[in-house]
């Protein structure tokens, strides 16, 4: 028995679920995201709180099925936040309308287009905020800022996230 598919995921107040044979959909104060089901899975809506029920054979789907779920209700009623950090003399960050400007020490800018459904906030030069409401998007857009300038492991210059301690090698000695 899987023991993450056991636990039932609970529906707060103001977050309605849609259920048909292959996707289930939820709709809260953020938006809607729905999520597909694979076969031998099954989701079961039971007062307040959606149960997964599935086959033996497809413990492993019912599990990540679970997670999905439990991470979309989380999604359509507080939305996710990821934080970057611009380290380095001359790394600027700065958003106008939908593109974000990037100074990171090469010979040119990088721009970067927000995609739809997801918003990117510079509060400080230094500071990139990225907010939406799908897990796996947000982590994605922050995964492909990091990596246009990930952290150089002898200064420690780049893009990270916040909080991301980075180990720092010896330098050349005399």
């Amino acid at each position: 028995m899987s023991r993450v598919a056991k636990q039932p995921v609970d529906l707060p107040q103001g977050v309605t679920a849609t259920i048909t044979a292959d996707v289930v959909t939820l709709k809260g104060a953020k938006g809607t995201l729905s999520v597909p089901l694979k076969g031998g899975v099954k989701v079961v809506q039971a007062d307040k709180h959606l149960e997964v029920q599935y086959d033996d054979d497809n413990r492993m789907q019912a599990g990540a099925t679970r997670a999905h779920l439990a991470n979309i209700v989380e999604g359509v009623t507080k939305g996710y936040e990821r934080k970057l950090e611009l380290v380095g003399v001359g790394y600027r960050a700065a958003v106008q309308g939908k593109v974000l400007n990037l100074t990171l020490g090469y010979s040119h800018p990088i721009t970067v287009d927000m995609p739809e459904g997801i918003t990117i906030e510079a509060p400080s030069q230094t500071e990139i905020v990225i907010k939406g409401i799908d897990k796996q998007r947000v982590g994605q857009i922050a995964a492909e800022i990091r990596e246009l300038r990930p952290p150089e492991p002898y200064k420690g210059k780049g893009v990270r996230y916040a909080g991301e301690q980075i180990s720092l090698k010896e330098g050349k000695k005399k």
